[in-house]
């Protein structure tokens, strides 16, 4: 199984379709369950292993910057300082390149919730990871049973675990969780400045090299306000 031991954590974004919540403080800030979302997620790296994390920081930086201050225990976290411009999420890892190191990373939004079935995620995406055949290698969860998620779906898998998107379909059947595993390749001549990690993933599945796996669990979608009670009800149900 291939060692993931670092991580990009992306806590940079403004959190707009979270206000009020997000006025006096940042979306990653945001309690779910007596548990900052930034929280659950440094958390569930820890227990996968993961020992190094770097956070990239824009809106209320200081804010964010003073709560994982107060942190203890793995994983060890360096910031990533994007407070004079956004960059994205393509533009926040590549900036983020030199601290990351050699080697796969994770990279993982800062609002990526979801119970598991047993089965770490997290681990699996690493037992999965091929570098000769991928360029990156998504968490997908089922549409159908994602809670607070009211889209369309953005992918389907195929046998071999190759992504193609919904395209004009109507419907998909899985929808992104959140998570990646890639490492340094995938943004070899990426653009400068401000861009989306779409942009690489597009590249990567002209290429046949998008892959994906399905999480053996429920992807919380915490987008709003509503979705951040939907998930506490949940987890309080489950005992999660």
């Amino acid at each position: 199984m291939t060692s993931v031991s670092t991580a990009m954590v992306l806590a940079a974004g403004l959190g707009t379709r979270m206000r009020p919540l997000s006025e006096s403080r940042p979306k990653p800030l945001v309690p779910v369950a007596g548990k900052a979302l930034i929280d659950h997620v440094l958390n569930g790296l820890a227990n996968a292993g993961v020992n190094r994390a770097v956070v990239n920081v824009h809106y209320l930086a200081d804010i964010i910057e003073d709560h994982l201050k107060a942190r203890s225990g793995a994983p060890e976290i360096t910031i990533s300082d994007e407070r004079d411009a956004l960059l994205d999420t393509g533009g926040g890892v590549k900036k983020a390149l030199p601290l990351l190191g050699d080697g796969p990373f994770l990279i993982h939004n800062s609002d990526a919730l979801w119970r598991e079935n047993g089965t770490s995620a997290l681990n699996a995406l690493a037992e999965l990871w091929d570098p000769s055949a991928m360029d990156a290698l998504l968490l997908l969860a089922e549409r159908e049973t994602s809670l607070g998620y009211p889209g369309k779906g953005d992918f389907f898998l195929d046998d071999a675990g190759r992504l193609t998107r919904r395209g004009d379909a109507p419907l998909a059947p899985l929808v992104f969780a959140g998570v990646s595993l890639c490492d340094a390749r995938l943004f070899d001549d990426a653009p400068d400045g401000a861009f989306s990690l779409n942009v690489l993933w597009d590249r990567a599945l002209s290429a046949g090299r998008l892959y994906g796996a399905t999480l053996d669990g429920e992807w919380m979608h915490i987008g709003t306000p509503d979705a951040v009670a939907q998930a506490e009800a949940r987890l309080e149900e489950t005992g999660g």
